[in-house]
């Protein structure tokens, strides 16, 4: 561990407490409209949604702001949050290292995990590569 993330113990000296949600039907209009209210740059997709096979099945996803950009620059706008949502959502508990979080975004290439708690798994919050940026800048910012 370097001098700098050693200063950051956990996750949750880092991350973002609170998770905004979304049902997987939300149009990506009002994700975006979420995302600006809530000047966040993902949103957690988790609900009940038709799956090809017209059975309901649970969807549980990160939308992102590239992933809305993308979906909306080809003319996707009419496709729903559940239909963007990566299909794998990376999670870390917030008792982990800040270490351990750079690690899971470097070997999943995304810049979002949802954080979960230990005890019951549910999502507390997310930690963005922002997050961790900002953190690490922070001891520099405080010696000038």
């Amino acid at each position: 561990m370097t001098q700098s993330t050693a200063q950051l113990r956990t996750v949750s000296d880092a991350m973002h407490r609170g998770v905004i949600d979304t049902p997987p039907q939300t149009s990506l209009v009002e994700v975006a409209a979420q995302m600006a209210r809530n000047r966040v740059h993902c949103v957690v997709v988790e609900g009940l949604a038709r799956g090809r096979n017209r059975q309901e099945e649970l969807v549980w996803g990160i939308v992102s702001d590239l992933d809305l950009i993308k979906a909306l620059a080809a003319g996707r706008d009419e496709v729903s949050a559940g239909d963007i949502a990566a299909t794998e959502i990376v999670t870390v508990e917030d008792s982990e290292s800040v270490e351990q979080a750079l690690q899971l975004m470097a070997e999943h290439e995304c810049t979002h995990l949802v954080v979960v708690s230990p005890h019951e798994g549910e999502p507390v919050g997310v930690i963005s590569s922002l997050d961790v940026a900002g953190a690490l800048s922070l001891p520099q910012e405080l010696a000038s």
